[in-house]
C-alpha cells in the first residue's frame, strides 16, 4: 500500500479510527462508499495469533474483500459495522 492511499482527497489522514463509523468508507481501492461491514483478518507470517486487522467494506465490495482475504488464508471474521465503529 502506498502511503498516499491513506490520505483523503484533501490530503488529511483517512483511516477508519480517525473518521469513526459514521464516516467510515470502504477499503476497496478507489471506492468512497460508506462502509457497512468490517472484515477482520490476520497475516500469521507477521502478526501474533490474537491480532486482528480490519478492512471495511461497502455493500458492493464486502464479499469481494472477504473472498480476497479467504483466498490468501488471512480472513478471520466478517461483522456488521456498528455505530460505535470498528471492533
Amino acid at each position: 500500500m502506498n502511503i498516499l492511499d491513506m490520505l483523503s482527497p484533501d490530503g488529511q489522514p483517512d483511516t477508519p479510527a480517525e473518521r469513526g463509523a459514521a464516516e467510515a468508507i470502504c477499503s476497496r481501492k478507489g471506492c468512497r462508499k460508506p462502509a457497512t461491514t468490517q472484515l477482520l483478518w490476520n497475516n500469521p507470517k507477521i502478526h501474533t495469533p490474537e491480532r486482528r486487522k480490519i478492512w471495511l467494506g461497502c455493500d458492493d465490495h464486502a464479499a469481494w474483500l472477504e473472498d480476497y482475504l479467504k483466498g490468501r488464508s488471512l480472513w478471520k471474521e466478517t461483522r456488521p459495522l456498528t455505530p460505535e465503529g470498528p471492533a
